[in-house]
């Protein structure tokens, strides 16, 4: 990893991930800066897993960045190498986002918010019923406490059984949360009334295809998948020729960022404009 060289006239925030180059974070927070006349501009740093202690030692001594993003697949291994935890990232188990105060790093999550923010703007309310979630990384733990926190039973499968089984036994006593099996999880997800896909299959610089076959989704359920674009995953696009409901990435992806951006900078984050300049971006990619 080659690390830019220190500005001397703006402050910085950075995106720490592992691949990093299709992330349009940068698009979306620069926006943000700009809409409110802020001197500042974020930067996605491509950090492999080796390096990330190198990279956090970065944070922690710039006298010109202010905060950091971390994605796949950082969430749960930059918890050790902060001065500090959320309560929320303590009860996720999971760090997205660090606010750094003098050489102090503090470690925060605000991906189980985003994702509940972007729930709330689909039209059908998020009531108790069955969600599968697919994934055992940090935006599974996230939707893990958001459907437990709407009264939902939930079952996680991931292609590793033992990240499956931690994730489950890290939210034991918390709801009604177990983990299924690849056998059971056909007949699972034709019952579930939410699935949620919180891997990276799908995403740009990630594995291709589907988590799913396109014969295994719910009978009547909403079909969430945490990637976001630029164009339909191959989720989605089974999940819309079966007549589901279905949403991607996106809100969650503005709601956490702005949520993050407040977090750094004590200003309200401009969400609309972070969402137009999202979606301009996401044009751009896909034409």
């Amino acid at each position: 990893m080659t690390l830019p060289l220190e500005p001397v006239t703006v402050t910085r925030a950075v995106l720490l991930a592992h691949p990093a180059a299709h992330s349009l974070s940068p698009v979306m927070h620069d926006a943000a800066f700009a809409a409110l006349g802020l001197d500042g501009r974020y930067e996605a740093w491509d950090v492999p897993p080796s390096e990330l202690p190198a990279a956090l030692e970065r944070l922690r001594t710039s006298s010109t960045l202010f905060g950091a993003n971390i994605s796949v697949p950082h969430k749960l291994a930059v918890l050790p190498l902060l001065d500090e935890v959320s309560a929320e990232a303590h009860r996720l188990g999971a760090v997205n986002t660090i606010v750094r105060r003098g050489r102090r790093l503090l470690g925060h999550n605000t991906d189980a918010a985003g994702l509940a923010a972007a729930l709330r703007e689909l039209e059908r309310p998020l009531v108790p019923g069955r969600a599968v979630v697919l994934g055992a990384g940090g935006a599974a733990r996230a939707a893990v406490a958001v459907f437990l926190d709407g009264g939902c039973s939930v079952l996680v499968h991931n292609r590793s059984a033992e990240r499956a089984a931690a994730l489950v036994r890290a939210w034991r006593g918390a709801g009604d949360v177990a983990v299924v099996d690849a056998e059971r999880l056909p007949a699972a997800v034709a019952r579930a009334d939410w699935l949620v896909n919180a891997t990276s299959v799908g995403m740009v610089g990630g594995p291709a295809g589907s988590p799913l076959p396109a014969s295994v989704l719910p009978e009547r359920g909403v079909v969430v998948d945490l990637v976001y674009g630029p164009t339909p995953t191959p989720l989605l696009v089974a999940a819309r020729a079966a007549g589901l409901a279905t949403q991607d990435g996106r809100a969650m992806l503005v709601h956490q960022g702005a949520a993050a951006f407040t977090a750094w900078t004590g200003h309200q984050a401009p969400l609309a404009v972070m969402g137009e300049v999202l979606e301009q971006a996401l044009s751009a990619r896909a034409a």
